[in-house]
């Protein structure tokens, strides 16, 4: 999302964040998976380390997106009032319903895919919605 956000030069207009709900990686730079298919888009990556989502993050952010239910239910534990989607919620006729976690899946050709659909038509929406 920083990447196609960056290429809108809209960086002075959204800011982006993405936070763990989970702290098992948390200090720790994407999956040498994830580089390596970052890398072969050219989408730096540099400085980017695992944070810990926190009750402040949820009452700072207009908008909250999740990968998958599990996140969802996390985020939703943490302030059930929030308005939270899921990134598939933004992709057109997407058969997926959450984003697989190719930590587990070793697909992140497809997790790649559905990332870079699900930012560029969350951006579309952030675009529209706010007149940027």
């Amino acid at each position: 999302m920083r990447h196609i956000v960056k290429e809108r030069n809209l960086e002075d207009k959204i800011q982006i964040f993405s936070k763990a709900t989970s702290n098992y990686n948390i200090g720790n730079p994407p999956h040498s998976g994830t580089q390596k298919i970052l890398t072969k888009y050219k989408i730096d990556f540099s400085n980017i380390y695992s944070e810990q989502l926190t009750k402040q993050n949820l009452i700072d952010c207009d908008y909250i997106i999740v990968m998958d239910d599990s996140n969802m239910n996390d985020v939703l534990k943490m302030n059930p009032s929030k308005k939270i989607y899921k990134l598939t919620d933004f992709i057109e006729n997407c058969e997926h319903t959450y984003i697989p976690d190719p930590y587990y899946t070793r697909n992140f050709d497809l997790t790649y895919e559905l990332v870079s659909n699900g930012c560029n038509s969350l951006l579309e929406h952030i675009i529209k919605e706010h007149n940027l």
